[in-house]
């Protein structure tokens, strides 16, 4: 089993953009983050090498509690009696957290066979990863 934490802000996939020429790119935000679940990846991988079969994912992203919140309000949801329904999209940080570590963990996301998925809010923003053969 590989696992490790994404710091900071779980953040989703940004659409492709593209110029008035024609030409398509990634957003500089989804490429940084994607960078950072790459070097959180290669830190975990060290000395491991790269899994080339069927793998299982799991991610529990933490999700800030606003600020701005009542006490009581807070205190619901880090005890997780209220669950994070905003951004970021479930399946657009999936895709951000598994196109970083394409290359590092595995040869491809395609190479995913199992998928478990949970937001919940958290004093500590941040994506636990754990990826283990299926």
């Amino acid at each position: 089993m590989i696992s490790f934490t994404v710091p900071g802000k779980p953040m989703g996939k940004e659409r492709v953009r593209i110029t008035k020429t024609g030409h398509a790119y990634t957003p500089q935000r989804t490429v940084n983050y994607e960078s950072l679940v790459a070097l959180a990846a290669q830190e975990a991988m060290r000395g491991k090498d790269i899994v080339t079969g069927p793998v299982k994912l799991a991610l529990v992203a933490a999700v800030p509690v606003a600020k701005s919140w009542p006490k009581k309000r807070r205190e619901a949801a880090l005890e997780g009696r209220e669950m994070p329904t905003g951004k970021p999209d479930i399946d657009n940080m999936v895709k951000a957290i598994a196109d970083g570590m394409n290359g590092v963990v595995w040869v491809d996301d395609a190479q995913i066979v199992t998928l478990a998925v949970q937001k919940v809010y958290s004093e500590t923003p941040g994506v636990a990863v754990f990826v283990e053969a299926a």
